[in-house]
């Protein structure tokens, strides 16, 4: 073995270099190179070799897989700490290595693995690094360091880096607000450090969610791309780097707080994954993501059932009679599971008080919640609770109880938002406290679901008495709880709710079965964060509902038709209020639900697609068999287009041999979504048309007033 690793699988091939002393080093990360024996990997180590001129060293510069001023590198380091002020600048020689071929990871995935040991021993660390190129060409990286001296060392970063190569000269990554989730922005790859931090206590309403490389112009179908995530859902930062030499890197970690991670003697602090995902176009990207996660611990068994969530419907408003006529009226349209929201325990009859007092009311459910219950089951559907168990209101009787379970430091508990501050589950007794009064609720009632709520950020979130930083602590023990909770009741999902998509990533989908995609239910906006989620998110995951109209979140108008065109690719659910809706309207409804059922069998198994058009105000989205035999696409008019007819909407992902039935999908009908211009001829009925001159021609788009859409559906007939 010459020291030079070779990982390949699903199109993708990472050159790691181990001939020197240091770290190991990714020389290569991208499309497959085919096999190349020991002589080619040497000459692929030689022209890639940068020199030495106007270097400060008398060697040239080598970018480890952790970065580190020892070895040349003049960016941000990957290994960053102290022991009182000593031993801050590591330098990892390595000892020894092991490589594996196909292997079943530690969470069940198989991959190709690297694990390489290091130690140095002035500084008294040890390290290791792991590599993983998994099934679905993904890969992922991740190091953990060890004290190996007799003093304390705190630790203040542990990032990896993977690097892209020069031609991937722009940058994507999200931003973002509350209701308004996963805009994009792009920026151009210059000198410097494009650094997106979360302090937040969570992965945020604003996070980059993946930060992706790729050429100027890159889409969802062409150019050649590189995307990382940062698989934790405490503090964190991803990044990307360029320095005046030209190298550029893509990299991240946790982001510690000062005085977090503080190391005894042998004790260890490991890095989340960093994943990798390489691939032509951002489908692709994502593609690997997705069925990263339709593989893991986590992933629900099943298909996702209609929901109908109380929250938009009654608020605070908890009364038996009003739920149960909801629930029957739910249940007649085709609804599968019932959520009820906040409002149902202790003193809570609006936001300011009741948080931590998670006993059933005897106030508004004086013989608990078993004839709600009852009546949701009679209505053939199952039950879901919303909770906040990582919350508390200072008016409740778990803080006056235990004010020394909340987060504080300084002398202070800090500003309030939504009148919450955060409970310390770092705190044994609290964690035991708050892990047991769940398990007593689902042990008391059949409850299949649990909406997971997070509603206040974790700043100044420091653990009493000494007020020491604790999110990192917050984040394994929210981890450790839902997988008690869910070991302890087979069967129970999960669903991650954070002011919306606030705690959404990779990190969090191995311990929950759903994530909410927003707080707004309005399509214009649930068109786009659906875009950004599903980056790393398959569909099936994300929580959308059909929402009442005007919209709660920001007073527009749309069509039923429109609301359901934009939900039915993900999780579905709605919270229209059925008591207000006419004959028509329900019975639309209805029909959107009998559609959602009818295909969710291919919405959440397929692969997600997304064609690139030149008019920014139509988007083309869609959902293609595996084995490319059926697709639904979507076309939405997002505002009204500058010129008119703005051109042939084109279907990709279908194979390009076959040929396919092409046809108008959906309940909706022509006069609610579409101008009363004449319709294109493709329309009047069913067209055959081979799959390449769908992808490279595509077919003419029906005239659509601003804010509306249609499907179509393609079957293959050859």
């Amino acid at each position: 073995m010459t020291g030079l690793i070779h990982l390949q699988r699903a199109g993708v091939s990472v050159v790691a270099d181990l001939t020197g002393p240091g770290l190991p080093a990714i020389l290569y990360w991208g499309a497959g190179l085919g096999e190349l024996d020991d002589g080619q990997l040497a000459a692929l180590r030689t022209v890639m070799k940068p020199p030495m001129s106007h270097n400060p060293y008398d060697q040239p510069w080598h970018l480890e897989i952790l970065p580190s001023f020892a070895s040349g590198w003049l960016g941000r380091p990957g290994a960053e700490g102290s022991r009182d002020g000593q031993d801050w600048s590591p330098s990892f020689q390595t000892s020894d290595f092991e490589l594996a071929s196909g292997i079943e990871a530690a969470d069940g995935r198989v991959a190709d693995q690297l694990r390489v040991r290091a130690a140095d021993q002035h500084a008294r660390l040890g390290l290791e690094v792991e590599v993983e190129l998994l099934a679905t060409g993904l890969l992922r990286v991740r190091a953990a360091v060890t004290n190996q001296g007799d003093e304390s060392y705190t630790v203040a970063a542990l990032r990896t880096v993977l690097p892209v190569p020069a031609r991937a000269a722009e940058l994507l990554d999200f931003t973002g607000r509350h209701i308004k989730e996963r805009i994009p922005q792009r920026t151009p790859f210059t000198v410097g450090l494009h650094s997106r931090e979360q302090r937040s206590g969570r992965t945020g309403l604003d996070a980059a969610s993946v930060i992706v490389a790729g050429p100027p112009g890159f889409g969802y179908r062409s150019g050649e791309v590189w995307g990382v995530h940062v698989a934790f859902s405490g503090n964190q930062a991803v990044y990307a780097e360029q320095l005046y030499n030209g190298a550029r890197v893509l990299g991240g970690g946790e982001l510690l707080q000062h005085g977090e991670i503080i190391l005894g003697h042998g004790d260890t602090y490991q890095s989340p994954w960093l994943y990798g995902s390489h691939a032509e176009g951002l489908d692709a990207m994502a593609a690997r993501f997705h069925q990263h996660v339709r593989t893991g611990p986590a992933y629900p068994a099943g298909p996702r059932p209609v929901v109908v969530n109380t929250w938009e419907t009654v608020y605070f408003d908890q009364d038996l009679d009003l739920l149960g006529e909801i629930a029957d009226r739910a249940a007649a349209v085709g609804a599968e599971r019932f959520v009820l929201d906040d409002g149902w325990f202790g003193r809570r009859r609006d936001d300011h008080r009741g948080l931590g007092d998670w006993y059933v009311s005897p106030d508004v459910w004086p013989q608990g919640l078993d004839p709600l219950i009852s009546r949701v089951h009679q209505a053939g559907m199952d039950f879901g609770l919303w909770v906040e168990p990582e919350m508390i209101n200072l008016d409740s009787d778990l803080a006056r109880a235990h004010p020394e379970w909340i987060f504080k430091t300084g002398g202070r508990v800090g500003y309030s938002s939504r009148h919450q501050h955060v409970l310390d589950l770092t705190h044994p007794d609290a964690y035991a406290h708050i892990l047991s009064v769940l398990d007593a609720l689902l042990n008391a009632y059949p409850i299949a679901y649990l909406k997971w709520d997070h509603n206040r950020l974790l700043v100044e979130a420091g653990h009493q008495p000494s007020g020491r930083p604790a999110i990192h602590a917050q984040t394994v023990a929210v981890y450790r709880m839902m997988d008690e909770l869910r070991a302890r009741h087979p069967g129970l999902e999960i669903e991650s709710c954070a002011s919306g998509a606030g705690r959404v990533d990779l990190g969090i989908l191995e311990h929950t079965q759903r994530v909410w995609g927003s707080d707004t239910n309005d399509p214009i906006e649930r068109q786009q964060i659906h875009r950004g989620l599903e980056l790393i998110v398959p569909p099936e995951l994300i929580g959308a509902h059909i929402g009442p109209s005007p919209s709660h979140t920001t007073g527009r108008t749309h069509s039923l038709g429109f609301r359901a065109e934009t939900a039915i690719w993900c999780h579905l659910g709605f919270e229209i209020d059925l008591r207000n809706t006419g004959e028509e309207e329900t019975a639309d409804l209805a029909a959107w639900l009998r559609f959602y059922k009818q295909h969710r069998d291919l919405l959440h198994t397929g692969t997600v697609v997304n064609a690139d058009h030149p008019d920014p105000a139509i988007w083309i989205s869609g959902v293609v068999s595996t084995d490319r035999s059926r697709a639904l696409f979507g076309v939405a008019a997002l505002r009204r287009s500058d010129t008119w007819p703005p051109g042939p909407v084109l279907l990709p992902g279908l194979d390009p041999d076959r040929s396919y039935r092409i046809e108008v999908a959906g309940p909706s009908r022509p006069d609610q979504a579409w101008r009363s211009s004449e319709l294109p001829d493709w329309v009047e009925g069913a067209q055959v048309v081979p799959g390449l001159v769908l992808a490279q021609a595509g077919v003419q788009l029906i005239a659509l007033r601003p804010e509306s859409g249609y499907l179509i559906s393609a079957t293959a007939v050859i």
